[in-house]
C-alpha cells in the first residue's frame, strides 16, 4: 500500500457559534485522488482553506508526510509540501504563461521571486527550473501559448495555468478547489487527464468538485460533507449507492 502523505484527525473549525467543520478526519495516500463533495454549505471549502493554512482550525491536527503543519502559515506548508487553486482564476495577467509558472517554482527556494523574470539574476539561467517549467507546460497543455500573456487566454487555459503554478512548487499534496467551474465537456476531460497525470507522477491530489459525473470518474476515494461532519467515506460505486449521501443532495435539491 502506499504511504498515507496527509492525514486530517478530527480537524474542527468554528465562526464563533457556527461549527463550520465538525470532527473531520480523513487520510490520503500517495499517488490518490480524493474526492471532497457535499452540498452547498457543507464545509468544503473551509475544509480546504484550513489545510492550505488560510484559517487557522479551533481543534484536530495536520500530519503532512508524518509532521504536523496546522500551527504553520501558508507559505511554509508549501514548502512542506502541500500546494493549492482557488475557485477563482488568481493570476498575474502582465506575465506570459511561462513567467507565470517559473514564479511557482520559487516557492520553495530563498532567492527572489521575481528574479527569473528579470533581464538579472542567476536563476533565469537555471536549467533545472527551466526543465521543470517545460514539463509543466506540456502537462497541462500550455506549451503552445507559453510566450501568451496570461491576460490574454481564456479562463480554462487560466485555470489549468493555476495548476501548473501550484505544481512548479515540487508539491506531495495539490488541494484543488472546484477546477471545473465553468470548463465545458471537453475541457473537462482535458482537466481529468491532467488530474491522472498528476497522479501517476506520484502527488496525492485532493479535489473539491460540484460536477458529480467528473468526481465519480477520477476519484480513488471520495469523502462526503454535510453541515460540517463527514457522513460517508469510500469509493465512487460506494458512494454513488450510500442512502446518507443520497439523502443529503434530495435534501439540497428539495
Amino acid at each position: 500500500m502506499a504511504e498515507t502523505i496527509l492525514r486530517v484527525d478530527a480537524l474542527s473549525k468554528n465562526f464563533g457559534g457556527v461549527r463550520a467543520v465538525r470532527d473531520l478526519s480523513f487520510d490520503v495516500a500517495a499517488g490518490e485522488i480524493v474526492g471532497l463533495i457535499g452540498p452547498n454549505g457543507s464545509g468544503k471549502s473551509t475544509t480546504v482553506n484550513v489545510l492550505a493554512g488560510l484559517l487557522t482550525p479551533t481543534s484536530g491536527s495536520i500530519i503532512l508526510a508524518g509532521q504536523p503543519i496546522e500551527g504553520l502559515p501558508e507559505p511554509a506548508r508549501v514548502t512542506k509540501g502541500l500546494a493549492r487553486t482557488f475557485q477563482t482564476a488568481r493570476v498575474f495577467p502582465e506575465f506570459t504563461v511561462r513567467q507565470h509558472v517559473s514564479i511557482g517554482c520559487h516557492a520553495v527556494r530563498t532567492v527572489n521571486p521575481f528574479a527569473s523574470i528579470l533581464p538579472f539574476g542567476s536563476s533565469a539561467d537555471d536549467d533545472e527550473t527551466a526543465a521543470h517549467v517545460d514539463h509543466l507546460l506540456q502537462l497541462c497543455s500550455l506549451a503552445s501559448i507559453a510566450d501568451r500573456p496570461v491576460g490574454g487566454i481564456s479562463s480554462a487555459q487560466q485555470r489549468f495555468l493555476m495548476i501548473a503554478t501550484a505544481l512548479a512548487a515540487r508539491p506531495r499534496v495539490l488541494l484543488v478547489d472546484e477546477p471545473a467551474a465553468g470548463l465545458v465537456e471537453h475541457e473537462r476531460q482535458e482537466l481529468a487527464e491532467l488530474v491522472r497525470g498528476i497522479r501517476s507522477s506520484g502527488v496525492a491530489v485532493v479535489i473539491i468538485e460540484h460536477h458529480m459525473a467528473l468526481i465519480m470518474a477520477l476519484c480513488d476515494r471520495i469523502v462526503v460533507l454535510n453541515f460540517g461532519s463527514k457522513i460517508a467515506q469510500g469509493t465512487p460505486a460506494e458512494i454513488r449507492a450510500n442512502p446518507a449521501v443520497i439523502d443529503a443532495y434530495l435534501g439540497e435539491a428539495a
